[in-house]
């Protein structure tokens, strides 16, 4: 087989949220499709995927650098040994010629090309993308995925009644854990609105908080010392990602577990945050493949994980879609995050999935299945027309 064509289409992303730090107001996200000559029921079989939810699309890194090098190499260079796409090989030839580091927007660029492989790979197996997955991994795949619904963000006219009725809407969905910002109010409020939810969450064992890298050091302890008395399920994000020096000032203060990876690209980021972050076995790890290269470097940063020590059920993907939950259950990891309602079209997941009790349970389509979500088929059908 090779690849005929590789589309890209710049999808806004619906509603008007903020976190901490941006708002989504004017974010789009990058919808590939790397359409192969296979051609069933009178289609060219297409590979679909997307970077990642919370960035911009990468539309012109995809077209003027990375798709006209795959378009151009030897088909041959971009297959396995019995023929079929290899992502990774796709992943090596699209940065032929970028230095190393660096990684800012072409790693989301990469990794939306990358996913859409390993969407074609399945479709061509004729096999739900986890069950790829999970063979070329060398694993036997999860039979459900623990899942959160994550939301919480601050809107122009935030209350904490309006916040309680968004988790209570999440819970009649069949969600038994949450997360929601903090870092964008004062510490008092954001207290007082973690009070609201923890009336619906039961427990700070069901509730997470997600500063987005709002603090600075101090400001992350003062915090962390008022959120202590909740015994939460995480503190995510509290100080710039790359900070390692102020995350382990945090950690060594802070008894309860401590998230963050969501912004590290690379295996090398994620070595540096274990050699550096102070990060202890019970805390959490959000490395997103949509965000850094796709799943064969995510991939990689698990093995870094396991290397020292740390277990692959503290991976939790950053993300809230269909295709880590793929991932999630192809590589047996902790859990993942799930956006019911919000960052549509492509947050959640379709109403084929199943939902009980915190725990999903994905359909057995080809691929990642997101043309089973109803938010996407319009730009699907755009993409790949």
């Amino acid at each position: 087989m090779r690849i005929a064509e590789i589309r890209e289409l710049p999808v806004r992303l619906e509603g008007d949220v903020a976190n901490a730090v941006v708002s989504f107001a004017e974010h789009d996200v990058s919808l590939v499709a790397v359409v192969s000559d296979v051609v069933r029921d009178g289609r060219p079989v297409s590979g679909i995927a997307f970077n990642s939810i919370g960035r911009f699309a990468q539309s012109g890194i995809i077209h003027q650098r990375l798709a006209p090098r795959v378009l151009a190499a030897d088909p041959s260079t971009l297959v396995d040994d019995a023929g079929l796409l290899d992502p990774s090989r796709v992943a090596a030839v699209a940065m032929r010629n970028e230095k190393p580091g660096g990684h800012g927007d072409r790693a989301g660029a990469v990794a939306a090309l990358e996913l859409a492989c390993w969407d074609l790979r399945a479709k061509l197996r004729g096999e739900p993308a986890y069950a790829t997955i999970a063979h070329d991994f060398g694993r036997t795949p999860s039979s459900s995925m623990s899942v959160y619904a994550a939301g919480g963000y601050y809107f122009a006219d935030d209350s904490t009644a309006r916040l309680r009725a968004e988790l209570l809407s999440y819970a009649q969905l069949g969600f038994s854990a949450f997360k929601m910002k903090i870092g964008g109010a004062a510490i008092d409020e954001d207290c007082r609105r973690i009070e609201a939810a923890l009336g619906v969450a039961g427990g700070g064992a069901n509730l997470a908080v997600d500063a987005n890298a709002r603090y600075d050091a101090s400001t992350a302890l003062r915090a962390g010392e008022s959120l202590r008395p909740y015994d939460l399920r995480w503190y995510e994000e509290p100080v710039d990602p790359l900070d390692f020096g102020a995350l382990r000032r945090l950690i060594d203060a802070y008894d309860a577990p401590v998230a963050t990876g969501e912004n590290l690209f690379s295996a090398a980021d994620v070595r540096n945050l274990v050699a550096f972050g102070g990060m202890r076995a019970h805390d959490v790890f959000q490395m997103d493949a949509g965000l850094s290269y796709g799943l064969t470097e995510y991939a990689r940063m698990l093995d870094v994980l396991e290397e020292h020590g740390y277990d692959r059920l503290n991976a939790f993907p950053h993300g809230g879609h269909l295709i880590n939950l793929h991932i999630g259950i192809g590589l047996n990891l902790g859990g993942c995050e799930v956006y019911p309602h919000v960052f549509a079209p492509f947050g959640g997941f379709s109403s084929a999935c199943r939902l009980e009790n915190g725990v999903a349970v994905p359909s057995d389509a080809p691929g990642f299945g997101l043309e089973e979500k109803r938010e996407l088929r319009a730009p699907i059908a755009a993409v790949t027309a």
